[in-house]
């Protein structure tokens, strides 16, 4: 899921800083740069309570490292702080972690950060934290080595540090506690430290459980659902169920007489055409002492809508627009992604072309805690708390709302209840400050299941023409794929500068500068439907089409699939690749998560009688995967008997949080193709709740999903998307295999059993 960015990059202005907090400790951080600071790195003498903390040392020997980005279910919140106790060479099991709240700060230079990027989308927390957060654990390090070195009367360069002490040639030792008051009067180093090889590394590589685990499972962890203030009123909305429909006539009356209910405030969506940056649809709200009556007082709503200028949209209409688009007639609407070589001629002069579609539906995130927010607005400040993965754009949405200034709004980052790009959008944190404006008390916004369903913002709705030209050696002389699809970039003010195809096609993906014709191109869906990242935005709908295709062909040529992978795939080597992820897509590690996970499923094996083998891989936003499914489908009824999944994210910083990942992407993109869609008729959305929207249940998913880790030594990618992808299209030729019935649509639902 990726972020648009409206904030400047904070990261050429910060600079160390440290101090000691009122207990005595040692506090690191980050303070961001004014004009008269220009070096990299510049110490300071600041209040703790200007400082952006990184890491707070007491005098007993506890260790308080804080955990800036929005934790979603992803584990950042034990892998960033992880980087820093690598660095600071502490036991990890003296390592206590709170979570950061948002660090908004006002420079001379515009908007910047206390704490640096604290979002969580696009896989970015890992690769953007790999070397700053490590430099602020060497810092503090650093600081204690050279306190030690002037208390013990020895050169620096002959101590070292491990597990939180200081320690001489002759075997003294300092503890890091008897050492803060002399290190909180240094200065920070002028230069960066030198950072740990990864054949130093203690903490990081260790497989370490997620840090609130236990207050998980107890319940004692505040989601941002859970949060609540003295006097909070609780709201609920009706919206209307039209993109850009709006209000023709309301009748509170009766909505005002349920016990509870204590007033009724209308919220505008935006214009028909406008950017999609605060409410999403033209709303009612009911504030009550309660959910329960809350959500009574809206059922007793009168309300007339007046329909959009989509009322009439439908998926039907959607496919029929989408079939005229792709006849030839219609092909200079394309717009052209890459074009290598000469794709008409090389297809003129095949022995065979093959050709296949390929459909893929809007999808809705339903993440397990739906939207809600905690919010007081006053007259001179603002508190927000919420469950966030963009806490720059709740800032920012707060502020076009209410007109309080930025550093006036103070973010309270709870853990959420999964985020898969749905709380990239922050319209509910619009919804709940257009409510808190008309009060003067805390207002607590509720969604239900069946809100989040209809009023999402959806993965784009795909249907890819395929086509695939092969010369007189049974090579692949020619690829094109022509893609008539809804544009994410939709009424997205920060995509409004982007090509047309950015967020729905990658130009590089594979087999990009794996064929010598090539050719990707865009026609464009008129559709009212908002859209958002959903999780692996653009490789979640493309690898289903290229990996299918990829076995179609394979097929025709009666050659093995995997055989044929490896042979696009060529002697590892590295091509450019300008998307996200890049700036390379490396050849040989594709071959090795493929290979390995082939390995693993014994893929050269007869599988039994009605069951089949499949397998995929794909490159998502730095990331290589590859899945190898074994499956049935009597009379329809698919069952998963193997699951396997290679990922290699370069360094693995907790490889049992990447494990969890490689596992919930492989669950959730098995999920995906069974059962997920969003249909429209009439211009709303048919889907409402689980029963008609039905994530995989525990009897459909696989007993186990057997995850291979490369490690291949490069800089690491997150890992949170990487292992969605490819379960998809694995699924779908392990279909094949079992039954030589080929999915080109998903969800798969029931067309298996219309079939078989």
């Amino acid at each position: 899921m990726k972020k648009d960015k409206t904030i400047a990059n904070p990261s050429r202005r910060r600079f160390l800083v440290v101090g000691a907090a009122a207990s005595g400790a040692l506090v690191v951080g980050w303070r961001t740069a004014t004009a008269q600071q220009a070096l990299p790195y510049l110490g300071a003498r600041i209040e703790p309570a200007a400082l952006g903390v990184f890491v707070r040392i007491e005098k007993n020997g506890d260790i308080i490292i804080g955990a800036r980005g929005c934790e979603i279910g992803q584990g950042v919140k034990t892998s960033l702080p992880m980087l820093i106790a690598e660095e600071l060479d502490v036991d990890w099991n003296r390592v206590r972690v709170e979570q950061l709240p948002y660090g908004y700060i006002d420079t001379d230079k515009g908007p910047g950060h206390k704490y640096g990027d604290q979002g969580a989308g696009g896989s970015t927390s890992i690769p953007t934290a790999w070397k700053d957060l490590r430099q602020a654990g060497a810092t503090a390090r650093w600081l204690l080595l050279v306190a030690a070195s002037a208390k013990l009367n020895l050169p620096a360069g002959q101590l070292h540090a491990e597990s939180g002490n200081v320690i001489a040639p002759d075997g003294t030792k300092l503890s890091y506690g008897e050492l803060i008051d002399a290190a909180s009067k240094l200065d920070p180093p002028t230069e960066p430290r030198t950072l740990k090889k990864p054949e130093e590394f203690k903490v990081i590589g260790k497989p370490t459980p997620t840090v609130d685990s236990r207050a998980i499972v107890t319940g004692q962890t505040q989601y941002g659902i859970d949060a609540y203030l003295a006097e909070t009123s609780i709201a609920v909305v009706a919206r209307s169920p039209w993109i850009d429909g709006e209000i023709a006539s309301l009748d509170d009356t009766e909505a005002r007489k349920v016990p509870g209910v204590k007033d009724i405030v209308r919220i505008a969506g935006p214009k028909p055409g406008d950017v999609f940056d605060a409410a999403l649809a033209d709303g009612v709200a009911v504030l009550a002492t309660s959910t329960w009556a809350a959500l009574k007082g809206r059922e007793k709503l009168k309300i007339e809508w007046k329909p959009g200028p989509f009322a009439e949209e439908s998926t039907d209409a959607l496919r029929r627009q989408a079939d005229d688009l792709l006849k030839p007639a219609n092909a200079d609407k394309a717009v052209g992604i890459r074009r290598d070589g000469d794709v008409d001629k090389a297809r003129k002069a095949a022995r065979k072309t093959i050709e296949a579609r390929y459909t893929v539906p809007f999808l809705a995130h339903a993440t397990m805690e739906p939207p809600a927010a905690l919010i007081h607005v006053e007259k001179d400040k603002v508190l927000l708390v919420a469950s966030l993965q963009d806490p720059d754009g709740a800032s920012e949405v707060i502020n076009a709302v209410t007109g309080v200034p930025r550093a006036k709004i103070e973010i309270r980052m709870t853990r959420a209840g999964g985020g898969f790009g749905r709380r990239l959008k922050n319209d509910y944190i619009a919804e709940a400050a257009l409510i808190a404006k008309q009060t003067d008390k805390p207002v607590k916004l509720l969604w239900t299941r069946d809100d989040d369903i209809r009023h999402d913002f959806y993965r784009p709705f795909c249907v890819f023409q395929m086509a695939a030209s092969l010369d007189r050696k049974n090579e692949i002389a020619a690829w094109s794929a022509r893609c008539a699809a809804t544009p994410r970039n939709h009424r997205d003010k920060g995509m409004k500068e982007r090509p047309l195809w950015n967020g729905t096609l990658a130009p590089d993906d594979f087999p990009a500068g794996l064929v010598p014709n090539f050719d990707l191109s865009l026609l464009s869906l008129e559709s009212g439907q908002p859209r958002g990242w959903w999780r692996a935005p653009v490789s979640n709908a493309t690898a289903f089409a290229v990996q299918s295709f990829i076995d179609e062909i394979a097929v025709a040529l009666k050659q093995d699939p995997l055989a044929l992978r490896l042979k696009l795939l060529g002697e590892p080597r590295e091509l450019p690749y300008k998307g996200h992820g890049g700036p390379v897509f490396d050849t040989g590690r594709m071959a090795a998560v493929l290979n390995a996970a082939a390995e693993r499923i014994s893929w050269k094996r007869k599988p039994d009688k009605d069951r089949g083998l499949g397998i995929a891989g794909h490159f998502t936003f730095g990331g290589y995967a590859a899945h190898a499914l074994e499956v049935s489908a009597i009379d329809g009824n698919v069952v998963v008997h193997r699951a396997v999944c290679a990922i290699d994210v370069g360094h693995v910083v907790n490889p049992l949080g990447l494990e969890a990942q490689a596992i919930g992407g492989t669950i959730d993109g098995l999920s995906t193709a069974l059962n997920l869609g969003i249909t429209l008729k009439d211009g709303k959305v048919q889907q409402s709740n689980f029963g008609d929207y039905p994530l995989l249940r525990m009897g459909q998913a696989p007993v186990d999903v057997e995850v291979i880790v490369i490690d291949s030594g490069k800089e690491p990618s997150g890992a949170g998307e990487m292992a969605l992808p490819s379960a998809l299209p694995a699924l779908t030729n392990a279909i094949y295999a079992a039954t030589q019935v080929r999915i080109r649509e998903l969800p798969i639902g029931d067309q298996l059993r219309k079939i078989l």
